[in-house]
């Protein structure tokens, strides 16, 4: 299950758009609101290019937002 608050907060700290963040994974902005609000999971693709938009490349800070229990 996502963390959606460390997720969040990584996002909003990032200072980038959402849409663009959404265009960046090749899904809508609400596919990315629902994905970012725990209503529905993201796919290893996207978890990658998410990690890849936000420069996420700590093992640890990985698990900490996509592993959270």
């Amino acid at each position: 299950m996502v963390n959606t608050e460390v997720l969040n907060k990584r996002i909003a700290d990032s200072g980038l758009k959402r849409n663009y963040i959404a265009d960046q994974l090749g899904i809508s902005r609400y596919a990315f609101y629902l994905k970012t609000n725990g209503r529905n999971d993201f796919t290893t693709s996207e978890v990658k290019a998410l990690c890849n938009v936000l420069g996420i490349t700590k093992l640890t800070e990985k698990e900490d937002i996509f592993f959270a229990d």
